[in-house]
């Protein structure tokens, strides 16, 4: 009987005598386009309107640029690099494509790096100096473009971002009609020439391009965090002028939480988090694929804690934990999207004071291999047991993480907080408010240091609200008011705060300011989850506070189901392409017929590809496994029928071989090339419902198989 015995012999021999396969899977353009969208664009609709005229032999080919550099000026770089190929692919000379190219990577979050080592940027080096090679086919205008990311990438400058803008500077005074370098400039000023100056710069493009997608969107970043509520009218126009990416959504959110606007943060952020969804579910890419779906979804969350929302805010951090692992993007508790929920996870639980849900079992997902987790899990579980009067069990818990945390841990404001309130507990109150108000006093400097400019804090609260609430319930209402106060200055409009001042005032005697408190906190947490204390208690004080909206402009109240337009606010897994293809005797085989049976789906280059065969044996040697797992392995290739019927490398195994003669569903399942007409190496994973829970394409196939069974594990669990 035929095995993959002879796989195995045809794998050992081809490795031992370094027998060259051409690379099945790989560019013939060489390494710098192995990584990154290898499928050909799309015409994308709103995504703003920056017009970059350039040479090139193909007409078509302006189109692609300009789209490209649309998704340039909203950081969307993995699709603005498919649009750049896609101009390679028309015209292959296209200097400024490869400029293009080279942005992607050389822009405004890396152009201060010291050094551009070759793991992170050698291929945006490479399209460099491809771009570099062409300058005879580009016009002086793209000649100063490209030189000036030349002298600005150069090995030994020291000095990039004063570099670039001079060189962009001296193209827009060559070419007063170019906004483009402009655009890019607005960028590299921030925090190089003051806000104002920055605003009058911009103000300029805007005069020409009232819309320009950059020049806003340059504009928020220019005040985020300096004077927030100066970058209100470009939220609003930035809006207006890309409603179709997520990110011109997202940044908009960032000031609207800064200056208290929390339902128009919340939707600002919640269309940019479904946005981002369906162009994820539309383009078959998984959360651990795009960096802006945990930042949106972590930031949604946030201010779904500040509106009151609890249940939705805990829900979103849920669905960030059981979204697909990865072993190199989200290997696990310490991978972005994981942290991002479990830190969401932690915030809200604290923040709404849910301690038997903390001291339950598994409601954390810790990782045993972070040194961190120990102590935060004793921190956290301190919290609690303070929170439901166990007290001695508490300073047990804190003086267990206090031994375990290592700088910088050792200093956070949060183990302070907890020493404190277990202190207070324990009837040490001078040296417990001394400690908080010292605590407090960090917590402000470090928060007005801008440490929290561009992403939402994964503190629970300023620490100054803690104080103003310890002070309140010891009766000193003169000092929690002005505790309260410094806190609404650090997170304004926040309901716990508005709910401490209404109480503070109330006890105070003063029925005027309570009422007015009250009022701003209804309005606030009018779409809040009933039951909520900090709202009961005051709505019991009977004052009869009317909603009152405390915000610098007008803003939307939010309601989550007037969003569904854009498709759903969490992840969930999405249904697999068609699959039609054929067995070894020719009939039709679809996914359908695996219903109820997990499915992987490896696309693979064929018996002639070594790579492929070494997979496939190892996936082979575990199924056993992976039937265990209630899985099906599926291998698609574009070998006919009954040549793999025929092929003794493949014969005699547990995988069951399909043709997919024509590359149809290869294209389908984004396994071909579309810019140089070549198949690739792709492995999927497909639950029982037919939804793809995990996949991986590239020029490599995934050969981490006892990743793969793992991760079945956790989708069984799930779905159970």
């Amino acid at each position: 009987m035929r095995s993959f015995l002879v796989l195995a012999l045809t794998l050992s021999t081809a490795l031992a005598f370094g027998v060259v396969d051409d690379e099945p899977g790989h560019s013939k353009h060489g390494s710098a386009f192995d990584s990154g969208m290898r499928t050909k664009p799309w015409e994308m609709k709103g995504i703003g309107s920056a017009p970059f005229p350039i040479t090139s032999k193909n007409r078509e080919v302006q189109k692609w640029f300009d789209q490209g550099n649309a998704l340039l000026h909203s950081f969307w770089f993995e699709e603005a690099e498919r649009s750049f190929r896609w101009c390679l692919k028309l015209d292959p000379d296209c200097a400024m494509a490869y400029l293009g190219l080279a942005m992607c990577g050389f822009n405004w979050f890396s152009m201060e790096a010291p050094t551009f080592n070759d793991k992170e940027f050698g291929r945006f080096k490479t399209f460099l100096i491809e771009a570099g090679k062409r300058k005879k086919f580009a016009s002086e205008r793209e000649v100063m473009y490209i030189e000036a990311y030349e002298a600005a990438t150069a090995q030994k400058e020291r000095n990039r971002v004063k570099v670039i803008i001079d060189k962009l500077n001296a193209i827009a005074t060559k070419y007063p009609e170019d906004m483009e370098a402009r655009a890019e400039a607005a960028f590299y000023n921030i925090g190089k020439i003051s806000a104002q100056d920055n605003e009058t710069f911009i103000k300029g493009i805007l005069a020409k391009n009232p819309l320009h997608p950059g020049a806003l969107h340059a504009n928020i970043h220019n005040w985020d965090g300096r004077s927030s509520t100066r970058a209100l009218e470009s939220c609003v126009k930035y809006a207006e002028a890309s409603p179709g990416i997520g990110h011109a959504m997202h940044m908009p959110g960032h000031i609207y939480s800064k200056v208290g606007m929390w339902h128009e943060a919340a939707i600002a952020m919640d269309s940019a988090t479904r946005i981002e969804l369906q162009y994820m579910d539309d383009r078959l890419a998984l959360p651990f694929e795009t960096w802006n779906y945990p930042h949106n979804r972590n930031y949604l969350c946030y201010i779904q804690e500040q509106l009151g929302m609890v249940g939705m805010a805990m829900q979103g951090a849920r669905d960030m934990l059981s979204a697909p692992r990865d072993p190199e993007y989200n290997p696990g508790p310490e991978g972005i999207i994981t942290s991002q929920g479990n830190g969401a996870l932690i915030r809200a639980l604290l923040k709404f004071e849910k301690w038997d849900q903390i001291l339950g079992k598994n409601a954390i997902e810790w990782d045993p291999k972070d040194p961190n987790s120990k102590p935060f899990k004793a921190l956290l579980e301190a919290f609690a047991l303070n929170g439901i009067g166990k007290t001695a069990e508490a300073r047990g818990k804190i003086e267990e993480a206090k031994k375990l945390f290592k700088p910088p841990f050792s200093e956070q404001a949060e183990l302070k907080v907890a020493d404190a309130l277990i202190g207070l507990a324990e009837g040490k109150a001078v040296e417990s408010v001394a400690l908080l108000r010292k605590t407090a006093e960090a917590d402000e400097k470090e928060r007005n240091s801008g440490s929290f400019t561009n992403d939402p804090p994964f503190a629970a609260w300023p620490v100054y609200r803690i104080l103003g609430d310890v002070l309140r319930q010891r009766g000193d209402q003169e000092g929690a008011i002005s505790a309260y106060n410094n806190s609404l200055i650090l997170e304004p409009n926040d309901g716990f705060t508005l709910s401490g001042l209404a109480l503070a005032y109330h006890a105070a005697g003063n029925l005027e300011k309570a009422t007015y408190y009250a009022g701003r906190l209804e309005y606030v947490w009018s779409k809040a989850e009933p039951g909520l204390m900090w709202l009961d208690d005051v709505r019991k004080l009977g004052l009869q506070a009317k909603p009152i909206a405390e915000t610098p402009a007008t803003e939307r109240l939010y309601d989550p189901k007037s969003l569904e337009k854009y498709g759903p606010t969490n992840w969930q897994p999405f249904a697999a392409p068609r699959l039609t293809v054929r067995d070894v005797d020719g009939k039709p085989v679809t996914l359908n017929q695996y219903k109820g049976k997990n499915v992987l789906l490896v696309f693979f280059l064929g018996e002639a590809c070594v790579h492929c065969v070494g997979q496939l044996k190892s996936i082979n040697d575990k199924m056993d496994e992976f039937k265990a797992r209630d899985t099906v392995v599926l291998g698609v290739c574009s070998a006919t029928p009954a040549s793999l019927k025929e092929s003794v490398t493949l014969g005699g195994v547990g995988i069951t071989f399909l043709s997919d003669n024509n590359h149809e569903n290869a294209r389908r399942f984004s396994s071909y090339d579309d810019f140089e007409g070549m198949e690739l190496h792709s492995t999927i994973l497909i639950d029982r419902d037919g939804k793809i829970r995990w996949k991986r394409t590239g020029g490599e196939p995934f050969m981490k198989i006892d990743f793969l069974l793992k991760e079945l594990e956790r989708v069984n669990q799930l779905m159970h």
